[in-house]
């Protein structure tokens, strides 16, 4: 995890998580890990982005746990601090899951959260 960033301010990955990114980079062939971010979007206000991360640029806190990272640019931790990401299988559904603790309300649908 980036040594720079509070104990409070970091994003917690699972270990099932960490194995699903992993699994992935290795089936694209590159990469350095999962960027994740946040957009105003879905009918609750804002909506998880999630893509490869190809480098870490100046403005991005690089979290790390079970041997896979995760890339966030530092204007999304004001929304994501504090947030466990984990990947479950529910049923035929296989997901990343975000447990946000400055998630208030979510949509139907679960696209989109309020904070």
């Amino acid at each position: 995890m980036n040594e720079t960033v509070a104990e409070s301010e970091q994003l917690t990955l699972t270990a099932a998580a960490a194995e699903r990114i992993k699994m992935q980079l290795e089936k694209r062939g590159s990469g350095l890990g999962l960027r994740v971010g946040v957009r105003k979007s879905g009918c609750s206000g804002y909506m998880y982005t999630m893509d490869y991360a190809d480098a870490i640029g100046a403005e991005d806190d690089v979290f790390e746990e079970y041997g896979a990272k995760v890339v966030i640019e530092r204007r999304h931790m004001d929304v994501l601090r504090g947030t466990t990401l984990d990947f479950r299988s529910e049923g035929l559904n296989r997901m990343f899951r975000f447990d946000n603790p400055h998630a208030k309300n979510a949509c139907g649908c679960g696209e989109s959260f309020t904070v």
